[in-house]
């Protein structure tokens, strides 16, 4: 298993793995019209690319295989954080997670945010986050629940 960094060339694979994701991972969470909309906001290619030169991205790689990946805005603030559907509870979540901290820490931030859904939130839990608010945010006109978590980081 290999981290790298996030490149422009990677958003085809991204794109499926987060849909595949959400389709066989959250469907015990979400139900169908919530995953509907939020496979929707998927598509937007500008979005992608805003992220990939702007935020700090960490892919991790098992041959060509793309396994898993999560983003890091503003230094401080977790944006995407997914993992293929085939490649869950093998460590990925946590290899990646501890580059995120790593590089938030090298950047002197003092703790990490998250918007997190339902089925992330024990994970986060997990690594040291407290959910400091249940929240409902609407995608195409679907509410769907999300929780703002916070951790500390020194």
């Amino acid at each position: 298993m290999m981290i790298r960094q996030g490149r422009c060339n990677d958003v085809t694979q991204l794109k499926t793995l987060v849909i595949n994701t959400i389709e066989n991972t959250c469907k015990s969470d979400y139900n169908s019209i919530q995953i509907e909309a939020w496979i929707s906001a998927i598509d937007d290619d500008q979005r992608w690319q805003d992220i990939l030169n702007n935020q700090m991205a960490f892919i991790a790689q098992d041959g060509e295989i793309i396994t898993g990946f999560c983003t890091l805005a503003e230094g401080n603030y977790i944006d995407l954080f997914y993992i293929h559907h085939h490649y869950q509870r093998k460590g990925i979540a946590k290899l990646l997670y501890a580059e995120l901290e790593k590089e938030a820490k090298r950047q002197l931030q003092k703790e990490l945010t998250a918007n997190v859904s339902k089925t992330a939130k024990s994970f986060f839990e997990n690594v040291g986050f407290l959910a400091v608010k249940e929240q409902s945010v609407k995608v195409k006109g679907v509410a769907l629940t999300n929780f703002k978590m916070v951790k500390k980081i020194e």
